[in-house]
């Protein structure tokens, strides 16, 4: 209770900062709205319906293109831990991609599908998939060999040792990775939206880029807000839920 009362204070301190810096004159209110501004805007665009619209594209967008790149990150991060010849050249790419900002896609992928849904889809996937394999063949990596001994003095073997031994002992990693990953896909998005979704449809980046476009910055804060937003949320209701029972399971909690 006393950290969440802390929280509470320090955002309305926050706001209360914002507040003041935006009515003192120091910048020009075109360029720094204040809080009320913002949230009105926020306001008449959940009112008309526009923000959940928008919301539930991105989010739509961000689950087909992380939903890949998991189907596709997890066995490519095993393949590499497996075989020493794919560590070499495939794990050597991957490391390569990872360094690489998902918005460097973004060109080659305008001129592979144009300004479609595929495009965005392609730039979520290519910022996804390089992060989840990276970490899944570290996590194969680092399960203690005296598992994998253990289960094969047990008649374990073959495919029942890796989904069975490996692949439950790699999952702080992976989970590391998922996080990771998601981080990136998110961040992908939502370049993507506001580079190529001039054309193919609505999404809080083009809600974004529109708003850049009318010099509308109350719209512009306020965008921002609701990705933050929606960034934190789904870190607090999705992955730290997972990973609290992941941390007791695995005995990785530092006060027992």
């Amino acid at each position: 209770m006393k950290r969440k009362a802390l929280s509470g204070f320090f955002f309305l301190a926050a706001l209360g900062l914002w507040q003041i810096v935006s009515l003192s004159g120091i910048w020009p209110r075109l360029l720094f709205p204040s809080p009320v501004e913002v949230g009105y805007y926020l306001l008449d665009v959940i009112l008309d319906g526009s923000l959940i619209e928008a919301t539930l594209v991105t989010l739509k967008r961000l689950a087909l293109g992380y939903g890949c790149g998991l189907i596709l990150g997890i066995p490519l991060g095993m393949l590499n831990a497996r075989f020493q010849f794919l560590e070499d050249t495939l794990g050597v790419l991957a490391l390569g991609f990872q360094t690489l900002p998902s918005i460097c896609w973004a060109p080659l992928a305008l001129l592979w599908f144009g300004q479609t849904e595929t495009a965005m889809f392609f730039i979520v996937v290519m910022g996804t998939i390089w992060s989840i394999a990276i970490a899944t063949n570290a996590g194969v990596r680092n399960v203690p060999l005296i598992y994998i001994r253990a289960a094969r003095t047990l008649g374990s073997s073959g495919m029942h040792t890796w989904m069975r031994v490996i692949l439950p002992a790699s999952l702080p990693f992976i989970l590391n990775g998922m996080k990771q990953g998601w981080a990136f896909a998110w961040r992908s998005l939502m370049a993507a939206e506001i580079y190529i979704t001039i054309l193919s449809g609505f999404g809080l980046g083009y809600m974004l880029h529109f708003n850049r476009e009318l010099h509308a910055m109350d719209g512009v804060v306020g965008i921002i807000v609701v990705i933050i937003f929606i960034g934190l949320a789904i870190n607090k209701l999705v992955f730290a839920p997972v990973e609290k029972f992941l941390a007791a399971r695995w005995g990785l909690n530092k006060f027992q």
